[in-house]
């Protein structure tokens, strides 16, 4: 493990002083006393300040916010500020701005408008990276560096086209074998030699936009090569870094982030890090799939808790503002989920630009006495008692979740059966049926070792690779559960069809086979009937979108559609594999078909949490190094809920002891984090 040297979990945020007088720094210092803020991240978009031309380095302004942070007790996660280039640079060298996908040449503006392929930029950042590192190496106040910012984007420019080119002949050594995997002998695409290639764009292979391309193999590759593309420009700081200090290197993710494939990543952080920013204010589960993802990323190595905002975010159409509660019980489901650091975006709130409306922990008129200051002290206050006692626990999971960016790109790029499913939807609905049952759950990469799950479920598992069939059924032989679904099995890794029945290499373990599918406008409704376990009977629940035609291949019938011509026949099968079973759910069911079907497999391997029928009380346990047991309990309500516990220990938050047993209650957006016994078992018979 890799992590950042810390005594307690780090709590603080993005501060850019740089913005202010220095006068303003001593008020928010005094400010950061009082919320108990023990962690600054710094200089992320400093570069015009720290070389303000070619050949000139100034590190005067860097030096005073350094200073003062370390005279001020702060831990400082140290920028190497290559977030955005600055304007000498574009001007200079122009090639350093990005082409978009329509062919048009950027000019300077904005932040992520860096061609990834350009020796310029990767030869300037990497520079500043190793100035910045050989400067504050030595600081005992810094105690990690923070690569770039959210990085992003994508570039089609010749620089990028050459790099494209240098990535094929390493993948796949010959245009013979290129040429095989892209399936070119279709509309007479045939390459003879390597600077035939384009990357995929409007002006190439696409209409209508980046997921309409005729061919979805190239796409998929130029999908993989950018990934990679940005993959190098981090190294290339990593390296420069190294040269001076040994201390962690991250970067901010930001958790289901379509364009880069952090799992290709994963391996170059030294510990993953992201930026928390969902959809809307109602998407519990939504945060909780994105924290376990990045917690996935190191296999189960805690994770950074970059950026949140402690009230609204200011990029969207509409920013709704987080209730009062909803701040602290959104950063306590971080910290259940594996966080080790809880971090803001932005300390102080800008004057101009288009992050001025953005939250801030001060706001413009440098109160402390706002609520969401009050809320920020309360939860610094929280995190002092809690002190280092969850640093570097562990989730305890034996459900895990496959997800798969090139399953992603695979799905939503291809011409057919539907462009309305969204994997990451998908997914989501899968993931919601695990969070409502109260299972802890590890989101990981289709090459993971699977040999310590008893249930693994894979949504949309449009893509198979290398073995992992094989490895799925292993899971199945050894008496676990395998669920999949619709549109899973259909392709390679180069997104070409398998050449037998539907669902390809999983059809042994489904025990089915699908000679035809149907897709429909979302207003289409087939109703499935399912038998929900045997203590609920049969329930009917809908489905859209996809409905796949099953033909049993010794698989039993759970569920049948109950419209259209296909009517009667199987929607959702359980195939006997080995000691254990193959679930084929067929069809794009609802959230509670979902749920159902999920439920049922969990009860079969006792799986289901504590307080599974009570809405919207999440539970999840982490498991200390020194076997510490703690359980969160999260009340995403806006009312009070009362349970039985189901546990003794204490409550680490109210110092309270908790009886097995005895009534708890949790107030609207309540949290309690339960330290148990090592063991888990009831401190009270």
């Amino acid at each position: 493990m890799n992590l950042p040297a810390t005594s307690k979990l780090p709590f603080g945020g993005d501060y850019n002083p740089e913005q202010w007088p220095e006068e303003v720094w001593q008020e928010d210092y005094r400010l950061f006393d009082s919320a108990r803020i023990d962690t600054v991240t710094l200089g992320v978009f400093v570069w015009a300040l720290t070389q303000p031309a070619p050949d000139v380095y100034d590190f005067s302004t860097l030096d005073r916010i350094v200073e003062r942070a370390a005279a001020e007790g702060r831990n400082i996660c140290l920028a190497t500020g290559t977030g955005a280039h600055p304007a000498w640079l574009a001007r200079a060298y122009p090639e350093v701005t990005r082409t978009d996908f329509e062919g048009r040449r950027h000019r300077f503006g904005q932040r992520h408008n860096s061609c990834p392929s350009s020796p310029v930029f990767r030869r300037l950042s990497a520079e500043l990276a190793r100035r910045v590192a050989a400067r504050y190496a030595d600081n005992p106040s810094v105690v990690a560096w923070h690569v770039g910012n959210e990085y992003g984007g994508a570039c089609y420019c010749d620089l990028c086209a050459a790099g494209f080119r240098d990535w094929l002949r390493e993948k796949y050594g010959t245009l013979e074998a290129l040429n095989a995997a892209w399936y070119t002998t279709f509309w007479s695409h045939t390459f003879t030699d390597w600077d035939e290639i384009e990357p995929p764009s409007a002006l190439t292979e696409h209409w209508r936009g980046p997921n309409h391309t005729a061919f979805q193999g190239i796409t998929l590759d130029y999908l993989r090569f950018m990934s990679d593309a940005m993959l190098a420009n981090f190294r290339d700081e990593k390296a420069a870094i190294r040269q001076a200090s040994a201390l962690p290197v991250t970067t901010n993710f930001m958790g289901m982030y379509r364009p880069i494939d952090y799992h290709r990543w994963a391996a170059d952080l030294d510990f993953a890090s992201w930026d928390n920013y969902p959809p809307d204010d109602r998407s519990p589960a939504w945060m909780a799939l994105a924290h376990d993802l990045m917690r996935g990323l190191k296999d189960g190595q805690p994770f950074w808790l970059m950026e949140q905002t402690p009230s609204y975010t200011a990029s969207r159409d509409v920013n709704p503002l987080k209730r009062p509660g909803v701040m602290r019980l959104w950063s306590w489901q971080a910290v259940a989920h594996g966080a080790d650091a809880v971090l803001f975006f932005q300390m102080r709130a800008s004057r101009g630009a288009c992050e001025k409306y953005h939250g801030a922990v001060i706001g413009h008129g440098g109160r402390g006495d706002t609520r969401v200051f009050r809320e920020v002290t309360q939860l610094g206050t929280e995190l002092d008692r809690l002190g280092g006692v969850v640093l570097g626990a562990r989730t305890p999971a034996r459900v895990a979740l496959l997800f798969d960016w090139d399953s992603w790109w695979a799905l939503e790029i291809s011409d057919g059966p539907s462009r309305l499913v969204r994997y990451q939807q998908v997914v989501l609905a899968y993931y919601r049926a695990l969070w409502d049952a109260g299972v802890d759950v590890d989101v990981v990469p289709v090459t993971t070792d699977l040999a310590r799950y008893d249930v693994v479920v894979a949504p949309a598992l449009h893509m198979l690779k290398s073995d992992l069939p094989q490895r799925l059924e292993a899971v199945a032989e050894r008496g676990g559960s395998v669920v999949t679904t619709f549109l899973s099995g259909r392709v390679d890794e180069h997104d070409n069809a398998f050449l037998m029945d539907v669902p390809g290499p999983l059809g042994p373990l489904m025990g089915i086979r699908i000679d035809e599918w149907d897709a429909r406008e979302p207003e289409v409704v087939n109703p499935v009937r399912l038998r929900a376990g045997a203590d609920r009977g049969e329930v009917e629940v809908e489905s859209r979108l996809v409905f796949e035609l099953v033909i049993p291949q010794g698989a039993e019938v759970v569920g049948t559609y109950q419209a259209d011509f296909y009517a009667g026949t199987p929607a959702v099968t359980r195939n006997r594999f080995g000691a254990g079973h193959g679930w084929y759910v067929a069809a794009g069911l609802d959230q509670d078909g979902v749920g159902a079907v999920v439920r049922r497999v969990l009860e079969q391997h006792d799986l289901v949490g504590p307080y599974p029928d009570v809405p919207d009380l999440e539970t999840t346990v982490r498991v200390a190094p020194d076997g510490t047991r703690l359980l969160f309990l999260l009340n995403h309500r806006a009312e009070p809920v009362e349970v039985t516990a189901h546990t003794g220990g204490t409550d680490l938050l109210s110092g309270d002891p908790i009886e097995y047993g005895q009534p708890i209650r949790l107030g609207p957006h309540g949290v309690m984090v339960l330290r148990t016994s090592a063991t888990g078992q009831p401190s009270t018979p």
